[in-house]
């Protein structure tokens, strides 16, 4: 049996007597398109802060690629393939659309500090390769045209989009991606949904995504996993999430258009 690419064992999150995260689990297989819904408050965003390093769980572990990642920094799993965007936009406004994607695909450069100073081959090769690559993700994700326009310009479905962008630079193998139809209307989200799905076949990435629009969630996702209060209530393909009892009381509502 093929083990999974993310298996997260009975992770906690504690902060003082509150328990955001109790004993959460989760299996993703590579390649898999998965979501993670509940509640404002469920602990999602908790999750996924363990899961990159930003807390470090109070017990349990994260193991990806069959490589434990708990006690690594943010930085450091970003290196091992496992990447992710925020809830509130983090881009560098005020550099341009560009050079916010070229920053996080430098975490992969080989020249040392001496092929810049000198500006020799090595160093002209690959900042071109970088450029490259950087405007073709660009292209992807139809933001071609301003990679010379600040990030802070960008109208807001673009700057969201932006984030993903930056985050595929890092060639991860996995992406985390946190409420990535926030704000955006209903056009929008449905460009989005495709966005997704086709860049995680270009790509062949494995996608886990946090989102409160339940349309794009069973649109695109073949497992969910639902938390409430801190605790998983359920887990299973969009059709058995829709049709249970605990989640329909915990978070869809009796009246939800999905339902």
């Amino acid at each position: 049996m093929t083990s999974p690419l993310l298996d997260v064992q009975n992770i906690t999150m504690q902060f003082g007597g509150l328990k955001a995260v109790d004993s959460f689990s989760m299996q993703i297989s590579k390649g898999q398109l998965a979501g993670l819904i509940g509640p404002n408050g469920a602990g999602k965003t908790t999750v996924f802060n363990m899961l990159t390093g930003v807390y470090q769980p109070t017990s349990g572990q994260v193991v990806f690629n069959s490589k434990s990642l708990t006690g690594l920094k943010p930085y450091q799993i970003s290196h091992h393939g496992l990447t992710r965007t925020f809830q509130n936009i983090r881009l560098f406004k005020n550099l341009t659309v560009l050079e916010n994607v070229l920053i996080a695909g430098h975490q992969h450069i080989k020249y040392t500090w001496w092929d810049i100073m000198t500006l020799n081959k090595s160093f002209s090769l690959e900042e071109k390769a970088l450029n490259e690559k950087g405007k073709q993700i660009l292209n992807i994700f139809g933001l071609y045209e301003k990679w010379n326009e600040k990030a802070s310009s960008l109208p807001y479905g673009e700057q969201r989009k932006l984030e993903i962008v930056r985050a595929l630079m890092t060639s991860p193998e996995m992406i985390l991606l946190d409420e990535p139809a926030a704000g955006m209307n209903h056009s929008e989200t449905h460009n989005l949904m495709e966005l997704i799905a086709k860049i995680r076949k270009e790509f062949n990435l494995t996608v886990l995504l946090i989102e409160h629009d339940m349309k794009l969630v069973m649109g695109i996702c073949e497992n969910i996993f639902v938390l409430d209060h801190g605790v998983k209530i359920e887990e299973g393909i969009p059709s058995k999430i829709q049709s249970s009892p605990k989640v329909i009381e915990a978070y869809l509502g009796v009246d939800s258009e999905t339902h």
